[in-house]
């Protein structure tokens, strides 16, 4: 299973969401599902809702000291993790997940995706 997460600023699109993603994966990865932090879960559904995909809301404190790649000293002030995008990913399928690579970032740099996949069925 492979879960996209995201970190965004509120200002973000739909189109900024759907082009982090597309970042991400090259167009050549297939994601199961959705995941953000529960307080943006609404403004990441009407994506969700375009692919057909589950979103996965996650509480503030899942995201805390996931091991990410990135280290943004702002998330880490914010959130006890070096990316929203990236920890959520790997909450949304703890404890058994890996990231994929580190997190992109749509052109306009409202939002950032990252890929994670579970390390078991």
């Amino acid at each position: 299973m492979i879960v996209a997460g995201f970190g965004f600023r509120t200002s973000a699109s739909i189109a900024s969401l759907e082009s982090a993603l597309e970042e991400a994966t090259g167009a050549k990865i297939t994601v199961d599902a959705l995941a953000t932090l529960d307080r943006k879960a609404d403004q990441l559904a009407p994506l969700a809702h375009k692919l057909s995909l589950p979103l996965i809301a996650i509480t503030a404190d899942r995201l805390a000291n996931q091991p990410t790649i990135t280290r943004s000293p702002a998330s880490i002030a914010a959130y006890g993790t070096g990316s929203v995008a990236e920890a959520a990913a790997l909450a949304a399928l703890a404890p058994h997940a890996r990231l994929l690579a580190p997190r992109a970032f749509s052109p306009d740099r409202l939002a950032s995706c990252a890929l994670a996949e579970s390390r078991r069925p």
